[in-house]
């Protein structure tokens, strides 16, 4: 079916295979001149045994050689064929019925021979009742069955798929140029088409939707007013031989069943996608992540591009007058699309801050609101939309062609606006998306209100935080000193730790770190307050374990707030450092030449519990000796042991630098994870010659 250029001259096969056609050639007298091993096959003669022999004796019954001699007589002398059935005797001695088609043959001398080709009539009868039986099921079919060549072109369609694809009934040849439909076109069902032609494995019930075809133009009729859908299967069809001859399509009309499955289907996904909203948005106080969130679960379902902007004047804690009527200034918070896609450059990147006139369409729906939808969207629209003409034409060129935009209300006020497009998906938003969209952006805007508050406690705390902590200390004598902080990741747990570095008579220096139990703007006050009345202690110049017993007495009246601390005193001309411990983990200490080791140091209490007394330690800090401080946000995970954590470490400590900033950054590396949800203050300090 493929034409010439599929021919194979060395490939055999096809209908003339199955019906094994026999040849043989009589001279004038009716003896047998030419014998072909079908005969040999057919009759049971071999050419040696027939050649030479008079056919009429050697394949027909005696009673039947007259009727047999009159009509070889009959076709020599008129020249006209004969066909027909008859009894033939095979060399085993049985009779067959053999179907025949005999004519007169002449040569360039005159000579006259006869033609005969014979085939068995029971595979004869068979396959012609195969062929009519196939040809009565394919016209009669309700299911449309069509034949492509081996270059995917219909040569055969019923009238079901006649039907189905808008060509005339009786039209049976499908397209006059041997088109592929329309719905066959795309990239997806020619690939499908060619690896079945390839592979020879069926393609069963494939899902294909698309507009009603003409056959005879080879054109799409005008498009319907609903799309239509088809199961559609793929075989290849081959010959005996196994040549390929081309693929067979079978098409049942589903779009009933598909529109209405589709309705209950889109039904359940939009209640699905209510329910996992709640559960997928604001699953952290960070206000990028929730805007992403709140963006993610609009994609594809609703939109394929979405905004999320929130205004300026919520982000700067000033709420808006009651009707505002003028421009709005927008910090974009997320943009994200269903497939890679220009248009999702086209948007304001991710943090910038812009204003729009009054006359924008997200300006008017913050102004107002309301939502505000542009179902198709015209280039005057597109205007309103992008954020300038370059970005009009990006969104223009990848196909958006609807858009919508609704209001982010959080406890009565607007703090945003959530913009949703389409482009891939053809149906322009109607009601029902905007009403969906809707309680979308109700439930993600308390969450991003929460978000937004959190972020400005956690703001307010590190701001608190690092104003309470000390600067960079100057040069003490006989110390080099290193030191860190890291918020935490968690918004709301940001505010516990601290470190001090106080100058003391005498070149001594004292050196505190401590982690105030709890979070937030309080135990950044706490911490301060703490921070303060160490350094009135230090200057008195007390034993540690003195200092942290007053501590203990003035944390007993912040509200029972518990505080762990580590409070040393280094004397650079004794070469001593004397360390007290309320609670806290042990400090790490290093020497030249020696593998680091956790100081086994009484623990005492943590401060705030009352009545306990603290132990001063006194240890030797030399020259190269370094004394580690850290806070629990260093070693504590949620997944690891503690003890492990340490030993880990120590292994960090043998291998580290010898700058001690650099060690800082290591620990932190290594140690730390983003997100992690506890603040970290990492002191170290080492000794040197005075």
């Amino acid at each position: 079916m493929g034409g010439a250029a599929d021919a194979d001259p060395a490939v055999s096969g096809g209908l003339l295979d199955v019906l094994s056609l026999a040849a043989v050639v009589l001279d004038d007298r009716g003896k047998i001149v030419l014998w072909s091993p079908q005969a040999e096959e057919l009759f049971g003669y071999s050419a040696d045994e027939a050649l030479g022999h008079f056919a009429g004796r050697l394949l027909v019954d005696e009673r039947h050689l007259d009727l047999v001699i009159d009509l070889f007589t009959r076709v020599m002398e008129s020249g006209q064929g004969w066909a027909g059935g008859f009894p033939v005797r095979h060399k085993d001695g049985s009779t067959r019925l053999v179907e025949f088609r005999n004519m007169r043959l002449q040569d360039d001398t005159g000579g006259r021979f006869a033609l005969g080709i014979a085939t068995d009539q029971a595979t004869l009868r068979r396959v012609e009742r195969d062929l009519a039986l196939s040809l009565r099921l394919i016209s009669q079919s309700p299911i449309g069955l069509g034949v492509m060549d081996t270059q995917l072109r219909f040569v055969l369609v019923n009238p079901a798929l006649a039907g189905m694809t808008g060509s005339p009934a009786q039209d049976r040849t499908g397209p006059a140029a041997g088109q592929t439909p329309p719905f066959l076109r795309g990239e997806t069902a020619q690939a499908l088409m060619r690896e079945v032609l390839a592979t020879g494995v069926p393609a069963l019930d494939r899902f294909m939707t698309g507009d009603t075809l003409d056959f005879t133009a080879g054109d799409a009729l005008d498009a319907p007013e609903r799309e239509h859908a088809w199961s559609v299967s793929f075989y290849r069809l081959g010959d005996p031989a196994g040549r390929v001859l081309g693929l067979a399509v079978s098409v049942v009309d589903v779009t009933e069943q598909h529109r209405a499955a589709a309705d209950a289907a889109r039904a359940r996904r939009r209640l699905a996608l209510v329910a996992d909203a709640s559960v997928r948005i604001g699953t952290t106080l960070d206000l990028g992540q929730t805007a992403r969130e709140l963006a993610g679960v609009c994609v594809p379902e609703v939109a394929d591009l979405v905004t999320v902007d929130i205004l300026d004047s919520v982000l700067q804690g000033l709420r808006a007058p009651g009707t505002p009527t003028g421009p709005a200034r927008f910090r974009a918070l997320a943009v994200v699309a269903a497939y890679p896609t220009e248009a999702a450059r086209a948007p304001d990147p991710v943090g910038d801050l812009v204003e729009y006139a009054a006359d924008r369409l997200v300006t008017r729906c913050v102004n107002t609101g309301r939502p505000v939808v542009r179902a198709k969207v015209t280039g005057q629209d597109m205007r309103r939309i992008a954020r300038n003409d370059e970005s009009a034409a990006v969104l223009a060129a990848a196909g958006v062609h609807s858009y919508v935009v609704l209001p982010l209300v959080a406890r009565g006020e607007v703090i945003g606006a959530l913009g949703l497009m389409r482009a891939r998906n053809p149906a322009p938003f109607d009601k029902d998306d905007v009403t969906l969209a809707g309680e979308l952006a109700a439930r993600a805007a308390v969450c991003i209100d929460n978000a937004r508050w959190f972020q400005s406690q956690r703001h307010a705390a590190l701001a608190l935080q690092r104003n309470l902590l000390p600067d960079r200390p100057a040069h003490r004598p006989g110390l080099g000193i290193a030191h860190r902080y890291e918020p935490a990741g968690a918004t709301s747990e940001v505010g516990g730790d601290w470190f001090d570095v106080i100058p003391l008579p005498a070149d001594k220096t004292a050196l505190i770190i401590g982690d105030v139990m709890g979070s937030g703007i309080d135990a950044a006050a706490t911490m301060g307050q703490l921070r303060t009345a160490t350094r009135t202690l230090a200057q008195l110049d007390l034993d540690p374990a003195q200092v942290l017993g007053h501590l203990d007495q003035a944390t007993a009246g912040m509200d029972h707030t518990f505080t762990t601390c580590v409070y040393a005193v280094h004397d650079p001309h004794g070469r001593r450092c004397r360390i007290s411990v309320a609670g806290h983990l042990p400090p790490v200490l290093m020497r030249p030449g020696s593998p680091p080791e956790l100081l086994d140091l009484p623990t005492g209490a943590p401060l705030g519990v009352g009545g306990v007394p603290f132990h001063t330690t006194t240890l030797d800090l030399g020259p190269g000796d370094q004394l580690v401080l850290y806070t629990d946000g260093l070693v504590e995970t949620r997944d690891q042991p503690l003890d492990e954590r340490f030993r880990y470490l120590l292994s960090l400590l043998a291998d580290a630098p010898h700058d001690l900033e650099e060690t800082c950054d290591l620990l932190l590396r290594e140690l730390r994870h983003p997100g992690d949800h506890d603040d970290v203050a990492l002191l170290i300090a080492r000794g040197t010659a005075c």
